[in-house]
Protein backbone atom coordinates (compact mmCIF):
# COMPACT_ATOMS: atom_id res chain seq x y z
CA UNK A 1 0.00 0.00 0.00
CA UNK A 2 1.31 3.40 -0.67
CA UNK A 3 0.19 5.66 1.74
CA UNK A 4 0.05 9.64 1.94
CA UNK A 5 3.33 11.24 3.31
CA UNK A 6 0.45 12.71 5.98
CA UNK A 7 -0.54 9.41 6.83
CA UNK A 8 3.03 8.13 7.16
CA UNK A 9 4.38 11.03 9.04
CA UNK A 10 1.77 10.38 11.61
CA UNK A 11 2.14 6.47 11.52
CA UNK A 12 5.76 7.28 12.63
CA UNK A 13 5.26 10.05 15.10
CA UNK A 14 2.94 7.54 17.12
CA UNK A 15 5.23 4.93 16.71
CA UNK A 16 8.35 6.82 17.89
CA UNK A 17 6.34 7.86 21.28
CA UNK A 18 5.92 4.17 21.67
CA UNK A 19 2.93 3.16 20.16
CA UNK A 20 1.72 1.11 17.64
CA UNK A 21 -0.61 1.90 15.07
CA UNK A 22 -2.34 1.07 11.78
CA UNK A 23 -4.27 2.31 8.85
CA UNK A 24 -7.79 0.62 9.50
CA UNK A 25 -10.80 -0.18 7.59
CA UNK A 26 -11.72 1.40 4.55
CA UNK A 27 -8.99 2.87 3.11
CA UNK A 28 -7.55 -0.45 3.26
CA UNK A 29 -9.95 -2.35 1.52
CA UNK A 30 -10.20 0.12 -1.58
CA UNK A 31 -6.05 0.22 -1.69
CA UNK A 32 -6.24 -3.52 -2.45
CA UNK A 33 -9.15 -2.87 -5.16
CA UNK A 34 -6.82 -0.61 -6.58
CA UNK A 35 -8.63 2.42 -5.84
CA UNK A 36 -8.02 6.17 -4.46
CA UNK A 37 -9.31 6.26 -0.80
CA UNK A 38 -11.40 8.88 0.08
CA UNK A 39 -10.47 9.33 3.69
CA UNK A 40 -7.92 7.60 5.81
CA UNK A 41 -8.48 6.40 9.34
CA UNK A 42 -5.59 5.16 11.95
CA UNK A 43 -6.28 3.11 15.14
CA UNK A 44 -3.49 2.97 17.71
CA UNK A 45 -2.98 1.49 21.51
CA UNK A 46 -2.56 4.98 22.68
CA UNK A 47 -5.36 6.55 24.19
CA UNK A 48 -6.98 9.88 23.56
CA UNK A 49 -5.11 12.22 25.75
CA UNK A 50 -1.50 10.45 24.84
CA UNK A 51 -2.86 10.87 20.81
CA UNK A 52 -3.30 14.78 21.69
CA UNK A 53 -0.35 14.64 23.67
CA UNK A 54 2.00 13.29 20.50
CA UNK A 55 0.37 15.47 18.16
CA UNK A 56 0.72 18.71 20.64
CA UNK A 57 2.37 20.78 17.78
CA UNK A 58 -0.65 20.36 15.63
CA UNK A 59 -4.65 21.34 15.63
CA UNK A 60 -6.40 18.47 17.49
CA UNK A 61 -9.83 18.09 17.49
CA UNK A 62 -11.87 15.74 19.87
CA UNK A 63 -14.49 14.62 17.74
CA UNK A 64 -15.15 11.72 19.36
CA UNK A 65 -12.59 11.62 22.19
CA UNK A 66 -15.60 9.74 24.71
CA UNK A 67 -15.46 6.62 21.89
CA UNK A 68 -11.39 7.19 21.40
CA UNK A 69 -11.61 9.12 18.34
CA UNK A 70 -9.58 12.38 17.72
CA UNK A 71 -9.02 14.28 14.30
CA UNK A 72 -5.67 15.48 13.95
CA UNK A 73 -4.64 17.84 10.97
CA UNK A 74 -1.39 17.31 9.22
CA UNK A 75 -0.95 19.88 6.36
CA UNK A 76 -4.75 20.30 5.89
CA UNK A 77 -5.64 16.24 5.77
CA UNK A 78 -8.28 15.93 8.20
CA UNK A 79 -7.19 11.86 10.22
CA UNK A 80 -9.10 9.93 12.37
CA UNK A 81 -6.98 8.45 14.97
CA UNK A 82 -9.11 5.91 17.06
CA UNK A 83 -7.96 3.95 20.26
CA UNK A 84 -8.24 0.25 20.11
CA UNK A 85 -11.65 -0.48 21.60
CA UNK A 86 -14.47 -3.02 21.86
CA UNK A 87 -17.71 -1.85 22.33
CA UNK A 88 -21.00 -2.56 24.99
CA UNK A 89 -24.81 -3.36 23.96
CA UNK A 90 -26.37 -0.96 21.31
CA UNK A 91 -29.67 -0.64 23.33
CA UNK A 92 -30.42 1.12 20.40
CA UNK A 93 -29.16 -0.78 17.28
CA UNK A 94 -27.35 2.20 16.42
CA UNK A 95 -24.30 3.48 18.87
CA UNK A 96 -22.75 1.41 21.97
CA UNK A 97 -24.16 2.18 25.66
CA UNK A 98 -20.44 1.63 26.57
CA UNK A 99 -17.02 1.41 24.92
CA UNK A 100 -13.91 -0.44 26.72
CA UNK A 101 -10.43 0.68 25.23
CA UNK A 102 -8.03 -2.59 24.25
CA UNK A 103 -4.57 -3.33 23.57
CA UNK A 104 -4.36 -5.58 21.10
CA UNK A 105 -5.62 -4.77 17.57
CA UNK A 106 -7.50 -7.78 16.52
CA UNK A 107 -9.79 -7.42 19.52
CA UNK A 108 -10.86 -4.15 17.73
CA UNK A 109 -11.01 -5.61 14.42
CA UNK A 110 -13.67 -8.06 15.86
CA UNK A 111 -16.20 -5.38 16.65
CA UNK A 112 -15.88 -4.09 12.85
CA UNK A 113 -18.92 -5.16 10.45
CA UNK A 114 -17.78 -7.05 7.40
CA UNK A 115 -14.48 -9.10 6.76
CA UNK A 116 -13.80 -6.89 4.19
CA UNK A 117 -13.39 -3.25 6.61
CA UNK A 118 -11.82 -5.52 9.21
CA UNK A 119 -8.17 -5.68 7.76
CA UNK A 120 -5.68 -3.44 9.08
CA UNK A 121 -1.91 -2.32 7.24
CA UNK A 122 1.23 -1.02 9.30
CA UNK A 123 3.99 0.13 6.55
CA UNK A 124 6.72 -2.38 8.29
CA UNK A 125 4.60 -5.49 9.44
CA UNK A 126 2.17 -5.42 6.42
CA UNK A 127 -1.34 -6.62 6.51
CA UNK A 128 -3.57 -7.51 9.45
CA UNK A 129 -6.06 -9.71 8.97
CA UNK A 130 -7.29 -11.90 11.37
CA UNK A 131 -10.98 -12.87 9.66
CA UNK A 132 -9.86 -13.67 6.13
CA UNK A 133 -11.12 -9.76 4.21
CA UNK A 134 -7.88 -10.34 2.14
CA UNK A 135 -9.71 -13.27 0.51
CA UNK A 136 -13.28 -12.03 0.40
CA UNK A 137 -11.82 -9.30 -1.37
CA UNK A 138 -10.27 -11.52 -3.98
CA UNK A 139 -13.46 -13.88 -4.09
CA UNK A 140 -15.84 -10.21 -4.10
CA UNK A 141 -17.87 -11.85 -1.09
CA UNK A 142 -19.35 -9.49 1.57
CA UNK A 143 -19.36 -11.29 4.98
CA UNK A 144 -19.99 -10.41 8.10
CA UNK A 145 -17.34 -10.78 10.45
CA UNK A 146 -18.48 -13.38 13.28
CA UNK A 147 -22.47 -14.03 13.59
CA UNK A 148 -24.39 -11.14 10.71
CA UNK A 149 -27.54 -10.96 13.00
CA UNK A 150 -25.05 -10.01 16.33
CA UNK A 151 -23.71 -7.19 14.00
CA UNK A 152 -26.70 -5.93 12.54
CA UNK A 153 -28.83 -5.81 15.89
CA UNK A 154 -25.29 -3.85 17.02
CA UNK A 155 -25.96 -1.16 14.02
CA UNK A 156 -28.58 -1.20 11.92
CA UNK A 157 -27.27 0.89 9.25
CA UNK A 158 -25.33 -1.94 8.74
CA UNK A 159 -27.92 -3.50 6.68
CA UNK A 160 -28.15 -0.99 4.24
CA UNK A 161 -24.13 -0.55 4.26
CA UNK A 162 -24.25 -4.04 3.08
CA UNK A 163 -26.67 -3.48 -0.09
CA UNK A 164 -24.85 -0.31 -1.05
CA UNK A 165 -21.16 -2.44 -0.43
CA UNK A 166 -22.73 -5.10 -2.71
CA UNK A 167 -23.89 -2.06 -5.21
CA UNK A 168 -20.74 -0.28 -5.49
CA UNK A 169 -18.40 -2.68 -5.69
CA UNK A 170 -20.30 -5.84 -7.21
CA UNK A 171 -19.84 -8.08 -3.93
CA UNK A 172 -21.73 -11.10 -3.81
CA UNK A 173 -23.22 -11.36 0.06
CA UNK A 174 -22.57 -14.70 1.70
CA UNK A 175 -25.36 -16.92 2.69
CA UNK A 176 -25.69 -16.45 6.32
CA UNK A 177 -25.43 -12.59 6.07
CA UNK A 178 -27.55 -12.45 3.52
CA UNK A 179 -29.97 -14.66 5.14
CA UNK A 180 -29.72 -11.79 7.99
CA UNK A 181 -30.62 -9.33 6.17
CA UNK A 182 -33.99 -10.17 5.12
CA UNK A 183 -34.49 -10.55 9.16
CA UNK A 184 -32.98 -7.77 10.71
CA UNK A 185 -34.53 -5.43 7.83
CA UNK A 186 -37.12 -4.11 10.55
CA UNK A 187 -34.41 -2.48 12.46
CA UNK A 188 -33.98 -0.19 10.06
CA UNK A 189 -37.17 2.04 11.67
CA UNK A 190 -34.31 2.83 14.55
CA UNK A 191 -31.87 4.34 11.95
CA UNK A 192 -32.46 8.11 11.33
CA UNK A 193 -33.82 9.44 8.18
CA UNK A 194 -30.90 11.33 6.88
CA UNK A 195 -28.23 8.23 7.00
CA UNK A 196 -31.02 6.03 5.44
CA UNK A 197 -30.84 8.21 2.85
CA UNK A 198 -27.04 8.79 2.44
CA UNK A 199 -26.66 4.63 1.82
CA UNK A 200 -29.53 4.66 -0.32
CA UNK A 201 -28.54 7.19 -2.69
CA UNK A 202 -25.05 5.45 -3.05
CA UNK A 203 -26.61 2.19 -3.75
CA UNK A 204 -28.67 3.42 -6.24
CA UNK A 205 -25.98 4.86 -8.48
CA UNK A 206 -23.92 1.79 -8.01
CA UNK A 207 -22.80 0.09 -11.27
CA UNK A 208 -24.65 -3.15 -9.92
CA UNK A 209 -27.58 -1.55 -8.11
CA UNK A 210 -29.97 -3.39 -10.30
CA UNK A 211 -28.80 -7.08 -9.35
CA UNK A 212 -28.88 -6.18 -5.82
CA UNK A 213 -32.84 -4.42 -5.54
CA UNK A 214 -33.57 -7.85 -7.68
CA UNK A 215 -32.19 -9.82 -5.02
CA UNK A 216 -32.84 -7.39 -1.79
CA UNK A 217 -35.49 -5.44 -2.34
CA UNK A 218 -37.45 -6.72 0.76
CA UNK A 219 -34.94 -5.73 2.87
CA UNK A 220 -35.84 -1.92 1.79
CA UNK A 221 -39.54 -2.48 2.61
CA UNK A 222 -39.35 -1.35 5.91
CA UNK A 223 -37.82 2.25 4.55
CA UNK A 224 -39.72 2.18 1.24
CA UNK A 225 -43.12 0.58 1.41
CA UNK A 226 -43.39 1.82 -2.01
CA UNK A 227 -41.98 -0.65 -3.35
CA UNK A 228 -43.39 -3.65 -1.61
CA UNK A 229 -46.79 -2.34 -3.01
CA UNK A 230 -45.05 -2.69 -6.61
CA UNK A 231 -44.23 -6.22 -6.43
CA UNK A 232 -46.33 -8.78 -7.77
CA UNK A 233 -48.67 -6.29 -9.70
CA UNK A 234 -49.20 -7.63 -13.44
CA UNK A 235 -49.41 -5.24 -15.70
CA UNK A 236 -51.83 -6.62 -18.42
CA UNK A 237 -50.27 -5.06 -21.98
CA UNK A 238 -48.52 -6.91 -24.42
CA UNK A 239 -45.64 -4.71 -24.02
CA UNK A 240 -44.65 -5.66 -20.73
CA UNK A 241 -43.54 -8.92 -19.88
CA UNK A 242 -42.78 -7.79 -15.74
CA UNK A 243 -44.24 -7.16 -12.72
CA UNK A 244 -44.06 -3.44 -11.75
CA UNK A 245 -41.63 -3.83 -9.17
CA UNK A 246 -38.99 -5.92 -11.65
CA UNK A 247 -40.15 -3.39 -14.61
CA UNK A 248 -38.69 -0.49 -12.63
CA UNK A 249 -35.47 -2.68 -11.47
CA UNK A 250 -34.97 -3.24 -15.50
CA UNK A 251 -35.72 0.56 -16.07
CA UNK A 252 -33.24 1.77 -13.21
CA UNK A 253 -30.26 -0.63 -14.29
CA UNK A 254 -30.08 0.43 -17.76
CA UNK A 255 -30.15 3.85 -16.84
CA UNK A 256 -26.82 6.75 -16.20
CA UNK A 257 -26.02 6.49 -12.40
CA UNK A 258 -27.15 9.74 -12.27
CA UNK A 259 -29.11 10.18 -8.57
CA UNK A 260 -31.97 12.33 -9.83
CA UNK A 261 -32.75 9.61 -12.78
CA UNK A 262 -32.04 6.29 -10.82
CA UNK A 263 -34.37 8.19 -7.87
CA UNK A 264 -37.12 8.75 -10.70
CA UNK A 265 -37.10 5.20 -12.38
CA UNK A 266 -37.34 3.98 -9.04
CA UNK A 267 -40.60 5.42 -7.88
CA UNK A 268 -42.23 6.22 -11.75
CA UNK A 269 -44.04 3.45 -11.50
CA UNK A 270 -45.15 3.54 -7.51
CA UNK A 271 -48.71 5.12 -8.47
CA UNK A 272 -49.35 1.88 -10.62
CA UNK A 273 -50.90 -0.28 -8.15
CA UNK A 274 -53.68 2.00 -6.97
CA UNK A 275 -54.99 2.96 -10.48
CA UNK A 276 -55.27 0.04 -12.27
CA UNK A 277 -58.25 -0.36 -14.30
CA UNK A 278 -59.72 -3.09 -16.41
CA UNK A 279 -60.65 -2.64 -20.24
CA UNK A 280 -60.90 -6.21 -21.26
CA UNK A 281 -60.52 -9.26 -19.82
CA UNK A 282 -56.73 -9.58 -19.79
CA UNK A 283 -56.45 -6.15 -20.36
CA UNK A 284 -55.96 -3.22 -18.14
CA UNK A 285 -54.51 0.22 -17.92
CA UNK A 286 -53.69 2.54 -14.89
CA UNK A 287 -55.07 6.28 -15.97
CA UNK A 288 -53.21 9.21 -14.60
CA UNK A 289 -50.66 6.78 -12.32
CA UNK A 290 -47.35 9.49 -13.31
CA UNK A 291 -49.34 12.22 -11.00
CA UNK A 292 -50.09 10.06 -8.49
CA UNK A 293 -46.93 8.76 -8.88
CA UNK A 294 -45.54 12.00 -8.23
CA UNK A 295 -47.67 12.90 -5.16
CA UNK A 296 -46.37 9.33 -3.62
CA UNK A 297 -42.94 10.15 -4.45
CA UNK A 298 -43.28 13.55 -3.29
CA UNK A 299 -44.42 12.24 0.25
CA UNK A 300 -41.60 9.32 0.11
CA UNK A 301 -38.56 11.55 -0.43
CA UNK A 302 -39.94 13.95 2.00
CA UNK A 303 -39.76 11.12 4.87
CA UNK A 304 -35.89 10.08 4.04
CA UNK A 305 -35.27 14.13 4.15
CA UNK A 306 -34.10 14.58 0.73
CA UNK A 307 -33.80 18.51 0.17
CA UNK A 308 -36.68 20.45 -1.43
CA UNK A 309 -35.07 20.80 -4.97
CA UNK A 310 -34.25 17.29 -5.23
CA UNK A 311 -37.72 16.28 -4.32
CA UNK A 312 -39.02 19.12 -7.07
CA UNK A 313 -36.69 17.59 -9.59
CA UNK A 314 -37.59 14.04 -9.14
CA UNK A 315 -41.38 14.54 -8.69
CA UNK A 316 -41.19 16.49 -12.01
CA UNK A 317 -39.67 13.92 -13.79
CA UNK A 318 -42.02 11.21 -12.40
CA UNK A 319 -44.79 13.34 -13.22
CA UNK A 320 -43.72 14.01 -17.33
CA UNK A 321 -42.33 10.63 -17.99
CA UNK A 322 -45.07 9.66 -20.41
CA UNK A 323 -45.26 12.60 -21.94
CA UNK A 324 -45.12 13.10 -25.54
CA UNK A 325 -42.43 15.70 -26.47
CA UNK A 326 -42.84 17.08 -29.70
CA UNK A 327 -39.87 16.79 -32.08
CA UNK A 328 -40.17 20.35 -33.53
CA UNK A 329 -37.70 23.43 -32.31
CA UNK A 330 -40.84 25.14 -30.64
CA UNK A 331 -41.84 21.91 -28.56
CA UNK A 332 -37.99 21.29 -27.16
CA UNK A 333 -37.89 25.61 -26.47
CA UNK A 334 -41.00 25.34 -24.69
CA UNK A 335 -40.01 21.90 -22.56
CA UNK A 336 -36.80 23.39 -21.86
CA UNK A 337 -38.58 26.69 -20.70
CA UNK A 338 -40.79 24.00 -18.41
CA UNK A 339 -38.18 22.20 -17.01
CA UNK A 340 -35.06 23.34 -17.81
CA UNK A 341 -32.10 21.98 -20.16
CA UNK A 342 -30.83 20.04 -17.40
CA UNK A 343 -34.31 18.15 -16.23
CA UNK A 344 -35.21 17.54 -19.65
CA UNK A 345 -31.96 15.58 -20.44
CA UNK A 346 -32.48 13.69 -17.54
CA UNK A 347 -36.48 13.37 -18.58
CA UNK A 348 -35.15 11.59 -21.86
CA UNK A 349 -32.90 9.54 -19.33
CA UNK A 350 -36.42 8.60 -18.00
CA UNK A 351 -38.14 7.67 -20.93
CA UNK A 352 -35.45 5.49 -21.88
CA UNK A 353 -34.58 3.82 -18.66
CA UNK A 354 -38.98 2.92 -18.84
CA UNK A 355 -38.47 1.72 -22.42
CA UNK A 356 -35.99 -0.59 -21.93
CA UNK A 357 -37.69 -1.98 -19.01
CA UNK A 358 -40.97 -3.13 -21.33
CA UNK A 359 -40.86 -6.03 -23.40
CA UNK A 360 -38.76 -7.22 -26.04
CA UNK A 361 -41.33 -6.42 -28.51
CA UNK A 362 -41.75 -2.82 -27.87
CA UNK A 363 -41.31 -0.75 -30.81
CA UNK A 364 -38.01 0.10 -32.10
CA UNK A 365 -39.53 3.95 -33.04
CA UNK A 366 -40.10 4.61 -29.35
CA UNK A 367 -36.11 4.63 -28.76
CA UNK A 368 -35.26 6.31 -32.21
CA UNK A 369 -37.76 9.23 -31.27
CA UNK A 370 -34.84 9.76 -28.04
CA UNK A 371 -32.12 9.63 -29.49
CA UNK A 372 -33.81 12.29 -32.32
CA UNK A 373 -34.99 14.39 -29.71
CA UNK A 374 -31.60 14.53 -27.93
CA UNK A 375 -30.09 16.00 -31.20
CA UNK A 376 -32.63 18.56 -31.47
CA UNK A 377 -31.71 19.46 -27.86
CA UNK A 378 -28.15 19.66 -29.02
CA UNK A 379 -29.29 21.88 -31.70
CA UNK A 380 -31.39 24.05 -30.38
CA UNK A 381 -28.70 24.84 -27.39
CA UNK A 382 -25.98 25.33 -29.54
CA UNK A 383 -27.82 28.19 -32.07
CA UNK A 384 -28.73 29.82 -28.57
CA UNK A 385 -32.58 29.62 -29.34
CA UNK A 386 -34.24 31.35 -26.89
CA UNK A 387 -35.71 29.23 -24.18
CA UNK A 388 -36.15 31.78 -21.24
CA UNK A 389 -36.84 35.23 -20.71
CA UNK A 390 -33.48 36.73 -20.02
CA UNK A 391 -32.59 35.60 -23.54
CA UNK A 392 -35.77 37.62 -24.83
CA UNK A 393 -34.22 40.31 -27.51
CA UNK A 394 -36.45 42.83 -25.44
CA UNK A 395 -36.80 43.73 -21.72
CA UNK A 396 -38.79 45.65 -19.39
CA UNK A 397 -36.81 48.62 -20.18
CA UNK A 398 -37.57 48.69 -23.91
CA UNK A 399 -40.75 47.97 -23.10
CA UNK A 400 -41.05 51.69 -21.41
CA UNK A 401 -38.84 53.36 -23.52
CA UNK A 402 -42.01 51.95 -26.24
CA UNK A 403 -44.83 53.42 -24.36
CA UNK A 404 -45.82 50.48 -22.62
CA UNK A 405 -46.98 51.47 -19.06
CA UNK A 406 -45.17 50.54 -15.80
CA UNK A 407 -46.67 47.44 -13.66
CA UNK A 408 -48.08 44.26 -14.56
CA UNK A 409 -48.59 45.08 -18.26
CA UNK A 410 -44.99 45.18 -18.98
CA UNK A 411 -44.85 41.40 -17.75
CA UNK A 412 -47.97 40.55 -19.24
CA UNK A 413 -46.13 42.24 -22.37
CA UNK A 414 -42.80 40.26 -22.14
CA UNK A 415 -44.86 36.75 -21.21
CA UNK A 416 -46.98 37.07 -24.09
CA UNK A 417 -43.35 38.08 -26.28
CA UNK A 418 -42.05 34.92 -24.41
CA UNK A 419 -44.81 32.89 -25.92
CA UNK A 420 -44.45 33.91 -29.40
CA UNK A 421 -41.00 33.16 -29.99
CA UNK A 422 -41.09 29.56 -27.70
CA UNK A 423 -43.74 28.80 -30.28
CA UNK A 424 -41.90 30.02 -33.07
CA UNK A 425 -44.68 32.71 -34.34
CA UNK A 426 -42.42 35.38 -33.87
CA UNK A 427 -38.53 35.72 -34.23
CA UNK A 428 -36.60 37.19 -31.29
CA UNK A 429 -35.78 40.04 -32.86
CA UNK A 430 -36.24 43.15 -31.07
CA UNK A 431 -38.35 45.06 -33.81
CA UNK A 432 -40.68 42.41 -34.74
CA UNK A 433 -41.20 42.11 -30.94
CA UNK A 434 -42.23 45.28 -30.38
CA UNK A 435 -44.27 45.21 -33.77
CA UNK A 436 -46.26 42.27 -32.85
CA UNK A 437 -46.96 43.30 -29.28
CA UNK A 438 -47.96 46.70 -30.24
CA UNK A 439 -50.21 45.00 -32.56
CA UNK A 440 -51.92 43.52 -29.39
CA UNK A 441 -51.27 46.07 -26.68
CA UNK A 442 -54.87 46.75 -26.32
CA UNK A 443 -55.26 43.67 -24.67
CA UNK A 444 -51.75 43.88 -22.80
CA UNK A 445 -52.94 46.72 -20.91
CA UNK A 446 -56.71 45.87 -20.72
Amino acid sequence: MKLPQQVLFAVDRLQGAGFACHVVGGCVRDSLLGLSPHDWDLTTNALPQQVSAVFADHRVIPTGEKHGTVTVLIESMPLEITTYRVEGAYRDHRRPDEVRFVSEITEDLRRRDFTVNAMAWEPHGGLCDPFGGEADLQNKLLRCVGVAEERFNEDALRVLRALRFAATYGFTIEESTAQALFSCAPLLSAVSAERIQAELNRLLVGDYAGRVLRQFAAVLYPVLPELEKMAGVWQYNPYHDKDVLEHTIAALESSPPVLPVRLALLLHDCGKPGAFEQIREGFGHFPNHPAIGAEMAHAALRRLRYDNRTIDTVCRLIRHHDDPIPETDAGVRRWIYRLGEQALRWLLDVKEGDCNGHAANLPPARKHELYRLRERIDRVVAEGQCTSADKLAINGDILLEAGFPHGKAVGRALQMALDMVLDGECPNDREALLAALSAQKHLIIS
